[in-house]
């Protein structure tokens, strides 16, 4: 089982970003939430500061850029895709 990070239990906050791919991409924020519920890996991604969280939707792999904000103790989802379009 992985050991996860202590800002992995803080409150989401969507960026405007993340709003946009939403509609885009065709999920609503109750399937990002089940998304990070459903989480199976996690990785710090290329931007300092950033991490990318590996889940499943609709039966298809997922990833999900989030960023740590330890002023307010948030994590802040910056945008989410399938892996197929990479």
């Amino acid at each position: 089982m992985a050991i996860w990070p202590e800002w992995w239990q803080w409150q989401l906050e969507l960026s405007s970003h993340l709003l946009k791919r939403m509609l885009d991409r065709s999920f609503s924020e109750i399937d990002l939430r089940l998304m990070m519920d459903r989480a199976r890996g996690l990785r710090k991604a290329s931007e300092p500061g950033r991490w990318i969280v590996e889940t499943n939707h609709d039966s298809m792999p997922w990833e999900v850029a989030v960023e740590p904000d330890k002023t307010d103790r948030l994590v802040v989802v910056i945008t989410a895709y399938p892996v197929s379009e990479l």
